[in-house]
């Protein structure tokens, strides 16, 4: 690794910290050279993922599109950012950690259904009847129930 300070590349780790839940590697490292010490950050390139529609068409993993069906869903339900970002963080590792890059849009929606109805069972009926796909107020009240029984 090379010193931003002297350019040199004689540095030595001092100290190293691993975040399984963000998926990163955090390295403090000190330069032989000029003493200097600096943080370096590993992680994981992207990687592709697509998601299957139910047409059959494949789109690549949107985490933004995620996020706003989520907000959509909890609207005027109150969320913080960093709760947010850790639903779609364990909903995108959820995802990564399968066999395969191509993943179903059902699978998807499944696991938002799980992390909302531990937030928010009104969010959970409103992601429920998108995802779903209520027609009539009998869906609605059969979801109910099953979410009653949980």
């Amino acid at each position: 690794m090379k010193c931003p300070y002297c350019f040199s590349n004689d540095t030595k780790v001092v100290d190293k910290r691993d975040n399984e839940h963000e998926g990163t590697t955090r390295r403090r490292r000190e330069c032989l050279g000029c003493s200097k010490r600096f943080t370096t950050y590993e992680r994981i390139e992207n990687i592709d993922l697509s998601i299957k529609k139910k047409d059959g068409s494949c789109q690549a993993f949107n985490r933004e599109k995620l996020q706003k069906s989520i907000l959509k869903s909890l609207h005027r339900d109150e969320i913080s950012s960093e709760d947010l970002n850790t639903v779609l963080d364990e909903i995108e590792m959820d995802l990564l950690s399968k066999e395969t890059t191509v993943v179903e849009s059902s699978e998807v929606g499944k696991l938002v259904l799980q992390k909302l109805k531990k937030i928010s069972p009104v969010a959970y009926m409103r992601f429920a009847s998108v995802y779903k796909s209520f027609h009539s107020l009998e869906d609605f009240s059969k979801e109910i129930e099953e979410l009653k029984k949980t």
